[in-house]
């Protein structure tokens, strides 16, 4: 069996997508012959103190030469280069999607990180990505070479079909952090030409990721009067979420930005309608037929697709129908943990 050390900055627990990732992947490993242990890495990441760079550092110093060492990007692409040659345990990264394309970077940060990801990634002998735009990403502009990269898309849980709210008004439904890579903000400019219409919204997801991020999410829903119409829900546990996905009419993901979008494989997998963004891997990971599309960051574009499926009853259940065939075929977590057991198990039998 392959020993394995899965490195995570932070808590484990936390409520995002790249953990939820991370903690199944964790637990369905050792189905695929893959002894994996949790290595905690401090937090902070990817703009970590000094003290955590070295403490993670010195953490990955210790690990085995004959266990081989898969390292969440979080950390992995904030970590200076240099340091990671002389490392015993052969190195995997595990990249949601680059540090430098998170949005509300200044462009300085941004290419400070990009620059310093590029050359994170030489030092590693396999990267693991979450979907084929990021692979791709990862091949033109970071100079990874294609045979070095493996795509382990998320895998979803089987689902029932959504219900729906079977009320007088539309129930929207949003899940993201209040961060401004989830664009929460392009949702509301475009829902405020909406009002009337009927419909509610409700945000699943944490306001403490960026405090003013989420400062200014309230600003603008009082600006345009929206407070009885929106509700920002904060974060919840997955029975909660399940069940709004179950009583929802329609789900949004305005995001500018998605290594893969997990939260609508959940969507397609319950069969709702769904006006998402074409932002990063968005566009790929909800089939055509199933989701009116819009480029990121266009809230006239938003708001008219959101128009259309408010308004058009048949619309909405043609994007049903269309998202549950699509939610009967997308991959579980044990056929991602698959593909990541397959390069580790390559990666300790090339080790010396």
């Amino acid at each position: 069996m392959t020993s394995a050390l899965f490195a995570i900055p932070g808590d484990l627990s936390t409520l995002t997508g790249g953990y939820g990732y991370d903690r199944r992947v964790l637990a369905a490993l050792p189905t695929c012959g893959v002894a994996a242990a949790h290595l905690p890495l401090p937090g902070g990441f990817p703009f970590p103190d000094a003290a955590a760079v070295t403490e993670t550092l010195r953490l990955l110093a210790q690990a085995p030469a004959d266990a081989v060492l898969l390292v969440d990007g979080l950390a992995l692409g904030a970590l200076p280069p240099a340091a990671l040659g002389g490392l015993a345990a052969p190195l995997v990264a595990l990249v949601h999607h680059p540090l430098g394309l998170e949005s509300g970077l200044d462009p300085a940060t941004a290419r400070v990180l990009i620059h310093n990801e590029r050359a994170v990634l030489r030092h590693v002998r396999h990267v693991i990505v979450t979907s084929p735009t990021t692979r791709d990403t990862l091949i033109a502009d970071f100079g990874v070479a294609a045979e070095r990269v493996s795509v382990a898309e998320p895998g979803t849980d089987p689902a029932p079909r959504f219900a729906g709210s079977g009320g007088d008004r539309l129930e929207i439904l949003a899940i993201g952090s209040i961060t401004p890579r989830k664009g929460h903000g392009v949702l509301i400019e475009a829902l405020a030409g909406l009002v009337h219409l009927p419909w509610r919204l409700a945000i699943i997801g944490s306001p403490e990721r960026d405090p003013a991020c989420a400062a200014a999410l309230r600003a603008a829903i009082a600006a345009h009067g929206l407070e009885d119409r929106v509700t920002l829900a904060g974060e919840a546990p997955e029975a909660a979420i399940g069940a709004a996905y179950a009583g929802a009419d329609l789900f949004v993901l305005p995001s500018l930005y998605e290594g893969y979008g997990m939260v609508l494989g959940e969507a397609i997998a319950r069969g709702l309608p769904i006006v998402t963004t074409t932002g990063g891997a968005a566009a790929q990971t909800v089939p055509d037929a199933a989701a009116l599309k819009v480029a990121p960051g266009d809230a006239p574009a938003l708001r008219e697709a959101l128009r259309r499926a408010i308004a058009d009853a048949a619309l909405r259940a043609r994007l049903a129908d269309a998202s549950w065939a699509a939610g009967q075929g997308l991959p579980r977590w044990r056929d991602a943990a698959q593909v990541i057991a397959h390069v580790l198990h390559s990666i300790a039998g090339a080790a010396p």
